[in-house]
């Protein structure tokens, strides 16, 4: 099943994800903030006003639900984190269930 949403078809589950991000205040942030960005999550930290811990836990759970992706997951620190497409999609449509 899809909603159209401003003549764009959403599937449900990009729906699910959108309800998931939006039950959390700093998951939707995150996800508001990496949209079209490549970033540490310190930087997040800084920029969001949330601690690194809790940013670190956010984007594990956002990674599991496939919204994001770290770029180099080998390194230890330093490590780079953006939307995937499927968090793209989520991101560009938080907005859906206001």
């Amino acid at each position: 099943m899809k909603c159209k949403c401003d003549t764009m078809e959403v599937s449900d589950e990009i729906l699910i994800e959108i309800a998931y991000v939006q039950i959390s205040k700093h998951r939707t942030e995150v996800m508001k903030y990496l949209n079209g960005k490549l970033k540490m999550p310190s930087q997040i930290a800084s920029d969001v006003d949330v601690v690194q811990n809790h940013i670190s836990q956010i984007l594990r759970h956002l990674r599991e639900h496939g919204l994001v992706e770290c770029v180099n997951p080998q390194a230890k620190k330093g490590r780079l984190y953006r939307l995937t497409e499927k968090g793209k999609i989520v991101s560009d449509n938080l907005t859906l269930l206001d």
